[in-house]
């Protein structure tokens, strides 16, 4: 990271490892897809320590859960030191991709291999988690399309 990412602090902005994430995720779910990806939602971020100007940080991703057309990605980032020292955790964050075709509309994405237990509790555990954002996302769509009481007109 470098003296122009710092704030006040003199750490890494927050907003410049949330972009960063995105472009981890990015190549995630292009590679799984085979097509353009487009963020859908950070519908977690959980930032454990600071990032250092100097430091270098790994990032890396695998993909929890694949739906139809949406891919959760788990993004896990750590630092170290550039003169060396042990990498501390920094960052874990799940992403919500969408595949998407030459129009902009969402396409389908090849089902997700899993190959042993813990593979398949955290799709589990992504299918669960893409279950409440639906359901969030239907409960907020209903809540701005619901109109003001009409009041009453006496003819």
């Amino acid at each position: 990271m470098i003296p122009t990412d710092a704030n006040f602090m003199g750490n890494v902005f927050g907003g410049v490892i949330l972009s960063e994430i995105d472009r981890v995720s990015y190549v995630t779910a292009t590679r799984h897809a085979r097509t353009t990806c487009v963020t859908a939602s950070m519908d977690r971020v959980d930032f454990r320590s600071p990032v250092h100007v100097g430091d270098m940080v790994e990032f890396r991703s695998e993909l929890t859960y694949v739906g139809r057309t949406s891919m959760e990605v788990l993004v896990q980032a750590r630092s170290e030191p550039i003169r060396g020292g042990p990498p501390r955790p920094v960052v874990d964050a799940l992403v919500t991709m969408v595949a998407v075709g030459p129009d902009g509309h969402p396409v389908p994405v090849p089902r997700l291999r899993l190959t042993n237990a813990a593979e398949r509790r955290r799709f589990e555990e992504g299918r669960g988690r893409m279950a409440a954002r639906k359901k969030s996302r239907a409960v907020e769509a209903s809540g701005s399309k619901a109109r003001a009481p009409r009041k009453k007109v006496n003819r």
